[in-house]
C-alpha cells in the first residue's frame, strides 16, 4: 500500500502545484487555484496513510518518488522528453528513497 499511497500523493502534489503554475505562468484563470488547493490537501492526506514510524522518514522517502513522478509529468503532460541526466538523477533519487524507507532499523 505504501507504493500506491506515494504514487497517488505524487500525482496529487504535482497536479496541485501545476494548477498554480498554470495560473501564474501560463496565464490561465484564477479558478485553477481552487482545484489546485484541493489537490494539495489530498496530497497531504495521502502522505499520512504511509506506514512509517516517523513523518520525516516518510517525507524523505517520498522525495524520491516525487522526483520520478515529476519526470513522468514532464514527459506525459508537458510533452517534453526527459534526457539521460533527468533519468539518471531520478533513478539515483529513487534508490535513495528505497534505502531510507526499507533500510534496517535498530530497535
Amino acid at each position: 500500500m505504501t507504493v500506491l499511497y506515494y504514487a497517488l500523493a505524487a500525482v496529487a502534489e504535482i497536479a496541485g502545484c501545476f494548477a498554480f503554475w498554470a495560473w501564474l505562468r501560463l496565464d490561465r484563470s484564477v479558478w485553477w487555484v481552487a482545484p489546485g488547493m484541493a489537490s494539495l490537501a489530498l496530497f497531504a492526506f495521502l502522505l499520512t496513510r504511509v506506514d512509517s514510524d516517523a513523518a520525516g522518514r516518510a517525507y524523505a522517502a517520498y522525495g524520491g518518488v516525487y522526483i520520478v513522478a515529476s519526470i513522468g509529468w514532464l514527459w506525459l503532460v508537458e510533452q517534453r522528453a526527459p534526457d539521460r541526466w533527468d533519468l539518471l538523477g531520478a533513478a539515483i533519487c529513487l534508490v535513495g528513497a528505497g534505502v531510507i524507507l526499507l533500510g534496517p532499523r535498530s530497535a
